[in-house]
């Protein structure tokens, strides 16, 4: 590949609960390591049917928020035309309808441009697979 576009391959252990992962530091290295001062866009993106990709406050509760609000919308109940899995894993492979499984975000001299409170976060319902991964790519 050329030095314009640079990707990397995160895996991620989840464990067995829903979860928000802050990938914030993560996009950082990576970039401090590929991006070397440029200008350019990294995509996250994860390969999975059933998590996404957040661009939200954490550390102060928006995490847990986003997971309350997620149970409310996407009950895991018996509602679900997808059945396999624990009970409703359907609404699992309804996420990513709601919390896109990518991010593409500007990088200036090298650094991601995020706002204040805003960090790049893992959003992981689905009990069933503990194990993650989320790519990394960044085109200068």
């Amino acid at each position: 590949m050329s030095d314009r576009f640079t990707t990397r391959v995160l895996d991620l252990a989840t464990g067995r609960s829903e979860t928000v992962i802050d990938l914030t530091r993560h996009c950082e290295r990576f970039l401090s390591e590929t991006a070397a001062g440029r200008d350019g866009l990294l995509n996250v993106f994860v390969p999975h049917a059933t998590a996404g990709v957040a661009v939200i406050e954490t550390g102060a509760g928006s995490d847990h928020d986003l997971l309350a609000a997620l149970r409310t919308l996407l009950p895991a109940d018996d509602r679900w035309q997808h059945r396999h899995g624990s009970p409703g894993h359907g609404r699992d492979h309804v996420l990513p309808a709601f919390v896109p499984p990518h991010a593409t975000l500007p990088v200036l001299g090298g650094r991601l441009q995020l706002g204040t409170w805003q960090s790049v976060c893992l959003v992981d319902t689905n009990k069933d697979n503990p194990d993650r991964q989320v790519r990394l790519s960044f085109l200068g």
